[in-house]
């Protein structure tokens, strides 16, 4: 996290989400930080395995599993509306680091996500 804290304060520390993450996470432990990211790495899993068991990214798994993301985010960091949602699966596809990071759990995966997302939208 404190790796890309620069950048992201730069790309998002004025809008109303980085400021409700900001607020929201203000109490968070440096283990909270690391339980939370586990969590979402887990909930990310599930678009590679929902894909590996042969799911396209609009159907009702897939779809189910983007609803999940959105609540995730919503719960622990900042409201994940609409608008929010579709930029971080265009991000999940075209930022090398997301992509690798989300494709350890099977290639293609950010592809997937990045899809599945733009069909809920």
């Amino acid at each position: 996290m404190d790796k890309y804290k620069n950048e992201v304060v730069e790309r998002f520390g004025t809008t109303d989400a980085y400021k409700e993450y900001e607020s929201r996470t203000l109490g968070y432990t440096k283990a909270d930080f690391q339980n939370t990211t586990e969590d979402l790495d887990l909930v990310l899993g599930k678009f590679a395995e929902c894909k590996a068991q042969g799911n396209t990214p609009d159907s009702a798994q897939a779809q189910a599993i983007v609803m999940e993301l959105k609540d995730f985010i919503t719960q622990n960091f900042y409201t994940c509306t609409d608008e929010i949602l579709k930029g971080l699966g265009a991000m999940y596809a075209a930022d090398v680091r997301f992509k690798n990071n989300i494709d350890k759990h099977g290639s293609g995966s950010a592809e997937f996500i990045s899809k599945a997302i733009e069909i809920y939208i």
